[in-house]
């Protein structure tokens, strides 16, 4: 809910049109007109998992993890894609202005810009990046559904409590999805030279398929010598 203070910049807002704008705030207005104190907490439990607070809290404790076992590529990674991408977002903000489905009301107490989702977007990294730390060594096709389908989900789940919320429009929300897509990959991109040259081990043994592992015999051939 809190967002970075970033200077006004000095070139005008944007002026971006949008083709949804009526559904927008169609759907809007019909989560607005539907917010109970009940429905209204089930959303902020959803919605801080894209706290800026929670994934302070998440890079803070994997980047300390990475640094105690000396990944500096994937230390260096998740710094450039969450804590990157984030800023990059509020630029985007700024640069924007579009101004929030709703200011007032019993249930809104958020300021700042609306497009794209801040909450989104950090979900979209974080738990994105997290996938692309995963899938490598994951092995048995089980777990990388039950990965990803768990990563989509909370994704899913933030952008959609924003938007139930009010503090966000549906395409503010998908918008930032389709921004931290891009950012993971242009991150996972701009680290490959250093991620190259060291790849760290990571052992899940929980999560691997049973390895199958040839033993030979230890003696060693009979030789006939030739008479």
């Amino acid at each position: 809910m809190h967002a970075l203070f970033l200077p006004e910049p000095s070139v005008p807002p944007l002026a971006l049109a949008n083709p949804l704008g009526g559904a927008d705030h169609e759907l809007a207005t019909w989560f607005h007109e539907r917010l109970s104190p009940a429905f209204v907490a089930v959303l902020h439990a959803f919605t801080n998992f894209g706290s800026s607070e929670w994934i302070g809290i998440a890079v803070f404790a994997l980047v300390s993890f990475f640094a105690w076992k000396r990944w500096w590529p994937s230390l260096v990674t998740l710094i450039v894609a969450v804590p990157g991408g984030m800023l990059l977002n509020e630029w985007v903000k700024v640069l924007v202005h579009r101004q929030r489905p709703f200011v007032d009301g019993p249930f809104v107490d958020w300021s700042g810009y609306s497009f794209a989702s801040g909450h989104t977007i950090g979900a979209t990294l974080l738990y994105g990046q997290l996938l692309l730390f995963i899938l490598p060594v994951v092995k048995t096709r089980h777990w990388r559904l039950l990965s990803i389908f768990s990563a989509a989900s909370l994704i899913v789940l933030v952008g959609f409590s924003r938007i139930a919320l009010g503090a966000h429009f549906l395409t503010d929300v998908l918008a930032a999805i389709f921004f931290g897509i891009v950012w993971l990959a242009f991150s996972l991109f701009a680290t490959r030279p250093m991620r190259s040259r060291t790849v760290p081990t990571i052992d899940l043994p929980f999560l691997a398929e049973p390895a199958v592992v040839s033993v030979e015999s230890a003696e060693k051939p009979v030789q006939i010598l030739p008479r």
